[in-house]
């Protein structure tokens, strides 16, 4: 694979850093980068890191699909390249790692199904998204999975049909992201989230993590049939246990996993 416009992968202490660095090009998502981030994401993945942060350089944070893969393209070419877009997006939510989005500025279409598919996500304040599918001619299918999953239906609908750009605010209040912060504030903000959210056992939050995404859109009923037995076999975990014992030592906890 080409390294040109690879993204930047960079390990600071227990975080890795994956930039996106094709500011030219918007970041967008074509076929040659959604490989690289996939193997960026499963790369950092399968490393003793304890999250990863998603960023990008240029003017825009991701514009989504790059639409010289897809112009002329046959349809099991189309349907290839969707395929490997879910597939970065759904690694995403398999890592162990937490995983947040650093949004500096504009995110569009599959960029901001890149962002509605992390766990985490912090804004600057000249941040922006939109799904720009349902005022041209290639509505937003596939983005919309991850984004109506964080905004609810009406958000959704309103994003969907309108193609429009919402501001980070807006964003914020919808649901899409977890903070908003002055951009010169961006950095620090994400360094305080991720720190925050990497606590404690690995093994524990790694678990954690994913029951979260597999009860999440289930029926209450049986949401709970999955979570009652998955908290019950992690309560033997090594972390539950230290943790539990140092509480009730008043101790500071020691993870060992």
């Amino acid at each position: 694979m080409s390294s040109e416009g690879a993204p930047r992968v960079e390990r600071d202490g227990d975080v890795v850093r994956i930039t996106m660095t094709r500011a030219a090009r918007r970041n967008a998502l074509s076929r040659e980068h959604l490989g690289q981030l996939l193997a960026a994401v499963t790369e950092a993945g399968e490393s003793d890191a304890t999250g990863i942060v998603l960023a990008a350089e240029g003017p825009v944070f991701s514009a989504g699909h790059d639409f010289a893969d897809v112009a002329g393209a046959a349809l099991p070419e189309v349907r290839s390249l969707l395929a490997l877009c879910t597939e970065l997006m759904q690694t995403i939510q398999d890592v162990p790692q937490v995983v947040l989005a650093r949004v500096h500025a504009l995110a569009t279409a599959a960029g901001c199904q890149l962002v509605a598919s992390c766990d985490l996500a912090v804004a600057a304040e000249s941040a922006g998204f939109a799904a720009p599918g349902g005022k041209g001619g290639w509505f937003c299918h596939t983005p919309m999975v991850a984004i109506a999953r964080n905004v609810g239906r009406k958000r959704a609908m309103e994003l969907a049909l309108t193609g429009d750009v919402i501001d980070a605010a807006t964003a914020l209040d919808w649901g899409l992201v977890n903070r908003v912060v002055p951009d010169a504030e961006l950095d620090s903000a994400v360094a305080d989230l991720i720190g925050r959210a990497t606590r404690g056992s690995r093994a524990s939050k790694a678990w954690g993590k994913q029951t979260m995404y597999a009860q999440l859109d289930r029926p209450e009923r049986d949401a709970y049939t999955t979570a009652i037995e998955v908290m019950a076999a992690a309560s033997q975990l090594p972390g539950a246990v230290e943790g539990m014992s140092a509480f009730l030592e008043k101790r500071r906890p020691v993870w060992t996993d």
